[in-house]
């Protein structure tokens, strides 16, 4: 294999000391999709949530804020504390 120039290790996303420290929050599914429109049913199946009192700890972006905010009706958010 040809050799790339420059130092012999190379940054990766996991060697990133700052990485684990990322705002998180835990999203709570506390309402029923039944009845609802279809897009908010997707967007809890998005967040990882498909029955009623799951839990999810997802990181705090704005994509997950902007799904939140989109059921924010048939969920509870809470920080997480590391």
């Amino acid at each position: 294999m040809a050799e790339h120039g420059g130092t012999a290790a190379t940054a990766h996303a996991g060697d990133d000391p700052a990485a684990g420290a990322e705002k998180r929050v835990r999203v709570t599914q506390t309402g029923s999709p039944i009845g609802r429109k279809a897009y908010q049913r997707a967007t809890l199946v998005g967040l990882g949530l498909n029955k009623m009192h799951r839990s999810r700890v997802l990181p705090d972006t704005p994509a997950v804020r902007g799904m939140i905010d989109g059921v924010r009706h048939l969920i509870k958010v809470e920080p997480v504390d590391d």
